[in-house]
């Protein structure tokens, strides 16, 4: 009975869109809680929060649905060919393009969340608790889809799916239901491969499987406060996340399954994020993780990449830099007194 039912709520999801789909039980993920409470005793989780907020919450389900019994988590592609970007027709030679990490060129959650809630809506109507998590902090994901059998972990403690890669969004249902699980350790498909570690812009990944937060761009990008100056450089023109480990992963450039559809963009215009009003500037980032929603943080990273851009003679450019010289935030006119120096336009720094 219960392989029946199973089988029947994962081909549901598969159907409504998910890549794979797999079952484990609702046990406390106590590898993951070890590994969290390492990073966060280490120093190396900085002051990230999300999953690394509660440790004792996002590792133990039955907080998140009391009394239960089993996880159903899916993986859905992320991947979209650079040739299928449209960009809302920003030529990127002629702005100040800032990069977008792939997973944020459109909402890649969505279609995931409606895959889940086909299969918690069925649990629901034969009297089962059911509650879909994705890109939520009630519950490590990638841990679950581990112990389900998806995949492995990379050395850059991406989760890869086998045959498939790591260009995935991952959510679940918790539900009280007991349901057959799919749990295998599927072998680590990296070998001896380092091409990750080689390729990350600032050392982050300290060690196979363990990345070091105070230096990874995609954390340092969200982080609110003043920019590390010692990672700005490595920063180039990148405006939101960094897929630098991911682009180099052998396995995730063989097994990426294109989800293309045509209105992506995987740039923005840093000069309009420095010119344009703050509601303007929130539009055009849409979901992207903002500290506290503020703009604020937006266009710290975008004077950052005004800096790298090498693009010092560029009138607007310079019209933009100027504006934040003479501001009256002491943290933005900091970080363009940097991307001025970086430019050669010390000729900006004085009244």
């Amino acid at each position: 009975m219960h392989d029946d039912y199973t089988a029947e709520l994962l081909r549901l999801v598969r159907e409504a869109g998910a890549d794979r789909v797999g079952v484990t039980t609702a046990e406390p993920l106590t590898r993951a809680r070890a590994a969290i409470e390492a990073r966060i005793a280490s120093g190396m989780a900085d002051d990230m929060q999300f999953t690394f907020r509660n440790p004792e919450r996002s590792t133990t389900p039955t907080m998140a649905v009391p009394g239960a019994r089993s996880i159903i988590v899916a993986a859905r592609s992320y991947f979209v060919n650079d040739q299928a970007v449209s960009n809302d027709g920003i030529a990127q030679d002629s702005v100040i393009a800032g990069a977008v990490a792939r997973y944020a060129w459109r909402d890649h959650y969505a279609p995931l969340r409606d895959a889940l809630r086909v299969a918690a809506k069925r649990l629901n109507q034969d009297g089962h608790r059911a509650t879909v998590f994705a890109d939520d902090n009630s519950i490590v994901d990638r841990e679950v889809a581990y112990r389900a059998g998806l995949g492995w972990f990379g050395k850059n403690a991406n989760l890869l799916v086998e045959g498939l890669g790591s260009w995935f969004v991952l959510g679940c249902v918790v539900t009280t239901a007991e349901l057959q699980h799919t749990e295998r350790v599927v072998a680590d498909g990296c070998g001896a491969c380092t091409r990750c570690i080689d390729a990350c812009p600032t050392g982050a990944i300290v060690e196979p499987g363990v990345v070091d937060a105070r230096k990874c761009l995609a954390w340092l990008i969200q982080k609110p406060g003043v920019f590390d100056l010692r990672y700005r450089d490595a920063l180039g023109t990148r405006i939101y996340g960094c897929d630098e480990c991911q682009e180099v992963c052998p396995p995730s450039r063989r097994g990426a399954i294109d989800r293309s559809v045509g209105d992506e963009r995987s740039v923005v215009d840093a000069l309009e994020l420095l010119t344009a009003p703050d509601d303007e500037v929130m539009r055009i980032v849409g979901r992207w993780y903002v500290a506290d929603r503020n703009p604020r943080w937006v266009r710290r990273n975008a004077l950052i990449i005004l800096g790298n851009s090498g693009a010092g003679e560029h009138d607007e450019v310079a019209l933009a830099l100027v504006r934040y010289l003479h501001g009256d935030d002491d943290l933005l006119r900091e970080h363009a007194q940097w991307a001025a120096t970086k430019l050669g336009r010390s000729d900006l720094l004085t009244d």
